[in-house]
């Protein structure tokens, strides 16, 4: 584990972004980027579209480590290179900013209301490339939509027993088991949630740091238990489908969570835009983001 990485996630004043849409949710991302089907004619293509957005995106100078302290990639993207370089390598050579790898392979269908994780067999291989790569830890998304305490032990079992995998391996895990925003008793769901999280951060060990990528909470300062235990290096929150404006009026009533923003970083972003009106959507955004997380 890189020192200057780790002291960066556990102390940095800043936020994560998160470019790491995969095959399934590619196409929407373009589309909002302004780029439709017309704009590829396969994925080959389409995922060249989206690694020239994530390339405009870290190139800019409104993506700086003074306010964005990590950056979240899918494994195509580690594997593409930025000026000649990794993408990762950039990240962190060029700009400072501490690289994750997403490692899931998507949800399963849904049981007890939540959706595990599908199997990962290469997770072994991809903890051995980013290692090679300069990642300092990865990301895994499940997602709960009902209030089943059940369904949520079994979602926060899996995500823990997949980061001591990962973090066997070398890497800092983020667990992020997702409350959908639609949840019908979303605060329900929450408090169990928290629940059994505390259950497992108090079993691990002394180095057997995690990182927890959240819903933003009903609840203002919810997750303060989290935030400050021993074995968390960081609480993040996802945007979750909220609008920026809203992400970021609920993520500034809870104090020391950071942003983990997805959409609603690249919110307003064009292809069609010119170098200096894209840069200064990326800047408004990212400060607005910024702002939120240090309050």
């Amino acid at each position: 584990m890189d020192s200057a990485q780790f002291d960066q996630m556990k102390s940095g004043k800043g936020f994560i972004g998160a470019l790491d849409q995969s095959g399934g949710s590619t196409p929407k991302a373009l589309s909002l980027y302004g780029l439709d089907e017309s704009s590829y004619s396969n994925d080959s293509e389409m995922f060249d579209r989206v690694h020239e957005m994530r390339t405009r995106i870290i190139k800019s100078p409104s993506l700086n480590s003074s306010r964005v302290i990590g950056v979240i990639l899918f494994e195509m993207t580690m594997d593409r290179k930025i000026d000649g370089i990794g993408t990762a390598e950039f990240l962190w050579q060029k700009k400072g900013i501490v690289p994750f790898l997403k490692v899931d392979n998507g949800l399963a269908v849904e049981e007890n209301g939540v959706q595990l994780m599908k199997p990962i067999p290469e997770l072994d291989a991809r903890i051995k490339s980013a290692l090679a790569h300069g990642v300092f830890g990865t990301k895994m998304r499940s997602v709960i939509k009902q209030a089943d305490e059940a369904g949520i032990k079994a979602i926060v079992a899996q995500q823990f027993a997949v980061g001591a995998q990962i973090r066997s391996g070398g890497l800092v895990p983020i667990i992020e088991p997702e409350v959908d925003i639609n949840c019908p008793d979303k605060a329900k769901a929450e408090s169990i949630l928290r629940q059994e999280i505390l259950a497992h951060l108090d079993a691990l060990g002394e180095n057997q740091e995690v990182m927890l990528k959240l819903t933003l909470p009903d609840v203002a300062g919810f997750y303060s238990s989290l935030v400050n235990h021993a074995r968390v290096v960081r609480v993040v929150a996802l945007s979750g489908g909220y609008a920026r404006e809203l992400a970021n009026e609920m993520l500034a009533n809870n104090a020391g969570v950071i942003a983990s923003f997805s959409r609603a970083l690249t919110e307003g972003l064009s292809a069609q835009q010119s170098n200096a009106e894209f840069d200064a959507s990326l800047n408004s955004a990212v400060q607005s983001i910024y702002d939120a997380s240090i309050k």
